[in-house]
């Protein structure tokens, strides 16, 4: 007699439903993560693309900038204009070689004068120095023949014309009386003007 066996595996449902759901949460996950992926992209770009905006505009403010003051100086026709000719002018005769004046002022120091430091604003170059009280000597007579040197000195005096003394105080160091100065150079510039930048 034939004898037949079957075998029911009855979790069959349950581990398909667990293999749907897993499925399913595999695909919310990769859903979410590329909505998130997405989202970051965008806002990025939108980013970038606002700030790359920001600049293009900057460029172009500066752009059309140099080209206003590139107009100002561009010549009318083959010949240059009065303001052309008026601007070279003002460029040639106020200008001011520094080299030249450091090196004369330099000469003209003795060693009784010292200069400390000097500064040059609004066209006026104010220096600044020191030198020792001797009972021999007049106070003022080392400065007087300073000023005066400055005077003679062409490679001073072209561009400053007026050589001022401006004021003085006694000091000590070290023991050492000391008279601290200033003078003044006032350039040609300055004096056009009237005394004003």
């Amino acid at each position: 007699m034939n004898t037949f066996y079957f075998k029911i595996n009855l979790n069959k449902f349950g581990e398909l439903k667990q293999k749907a759901e897993s499925e399913k949460r595999t695909f919310k996950i990769s859903a979410i993560s590329y909505t998130a992926i997405f989202l970051i992209a965008t806002i990025t770009a939108i980013i970038l693309s606002s700030n790359l905006s920001a600049k293009i505009k900057r460029r172009s403010k500066l752009l059309n900038r140099i080209r206003d003051e590139i107009k100002t100086y561009q010549v009318s026709g083959e010949f240059l204009s009065a303001k052309d000719l008026v601007r070279l002018a003002n460029i040639s005769s106020e200008r001011i070689f520094w080299t030249k004046k450091l090196v004369a002022l330099s000469e003209k120091t003795t060693d009784n004068i010292a200069i400390t430091h000097f500064s040059f604003k609004n066209n006026k170059l104010s220096l600044f120095g020191i030198t020792r009280l001797d009972r021999d000597q007049r106070e003022f007579d080392l400065i007087d023949n300073f000023i005066t040197e400055l005077k003679n000195n062409e490679q001073i005096s072209i561009d400053f014309p007026q050589i001022q003394f401006v004021k003085s105080s006694k000091d000590k160091e070290k023991d050492v009386d000391i008279l601290r100065f200033q003078i003044d150079c006032i350039s040609k510039s300055y004096s056009k003007k009237g005394g004003r930048q």
